[in-house]
């Protein structure tokens, strides 16, 4: 069992080390980004009306720190729609990109998973300010956007992005070392046709694992499908409710307690149910 372990942390630490250039040059990037467009992606979203959904979709999957925890605050402010909220949590990625990026994977298929999450995301927000159309937003007080754990804004680009690529690197290796030693003694086969090939319960399971607000959590169903323990539909339910800390700060600024059940309901059933479909087509 000893010789397991060891064998599964080495495994797993020569692919953590292999990964850490290409996270910082990721994370350095998007660091960037955020410092010089994150206050101009925040004003569009706000002022975008009954396109709110739209643009909320189409922007939440830009690499940026704090974008969901943004939305929620502006949500709690009456600021934009719960259409436009949920378009929002849907598109964005957390540390979904950063981790294909590092890792290689084919541009094709990161451009595919991401139109696939802005489409389910604009057309659920559309949907949903439908339904809940009595409840346009009013301008009111908008708190503060970046007071959150996972946000670096104050920190400057460089310290803020090896800050990100070091926390990050810690997560793969503790989830490649566990996948590893888990390969190692069930086999890598076996797992994986507990999960891969369920097309209702894949989805079910990786949606409860996405509403850990948590980066491990998306870090954990990234991984799992590029080990190909999670099929792709799988994988979008939980990269689909996963919205980063947006509900933990959402819980927190917004004080209607039902409301914020019904968005969390939402988010899970609208992830869950896109899972299963893309599963059932053969995604």
């Amino acid at each position: 069992m000893l010789h397991l372990m060891l064998h599964a942390f080495e495994h797993a630490l020569v692919d953590g080390l292999k990964l850490l250039p290409f996270l910082f040059v990721t994370y350095f990037a998007m660091e960037w980004l955020e410092h010089k467009a994150g206050d101009k992606v925040n004003k569009l979203v706000s002022g975008a009306g009954k396109w709110g959904p739209f643009a909320g979709g189409l922007l939440g999957v830009v690499p940026q720190c704090g974008f969901s925890a943004a939305a929620s605050n502006l949500f709690a402010g009456r600021v934009i729609t719960i259409g436009t909220l949920l378009a929002i949590y849907l598109s964005t990625s957390d540390e979904m990109l950063p981790i294909l990026i590092s890792q290689r994977v084919s541009v094709w298929l990161i451009i595919r998973i991401l139109l696939i999450k802005i489409v389910i995301g604009v057309m659920a927000g559309f949907v949903i300010d439908q339904i809940f159309r009595s409840r346009q937003p009013e301008h009111g007080h908008i708190h503060e956007i970046c007071e959150h754990e996972h946000c670096g804004c104050h920190k400057g680009i460089l310290r803020s992005a090896m800050i990100h690529t070091f926390k990050i690197a810690f997560f793969i290796l503790l989830i490649g070392f566990f996948l590893e030693f888990i390969f190692e003694v069930v086999g890598e086969e076996s797992l994986s046709l507990l999960i891969l090939n369920r097309p209702v319960l894949g989805p079910v399971l990786a949606g409860v694992v996405g509403l850990i607000p948590n980066c491990a959590s998306s870090v954990a169903i990234t991984e799992l499908y590029l080990e190909g323990a999670l099929g792709m539909g799988a994988m979008i339910a939980g990269l689909l409710v996963n919205a980063g800390v947006g509900l933990l700060v959402l819980f927190k600024v917004n004080h209607e307690t039902k409301e914020n059940l019904t968005i969390l309901g939402l988010l899970y059933l609208i992830g869950v149910i896109s899972g299963i479909v893309i599963s059932l087509i053969g995604g």
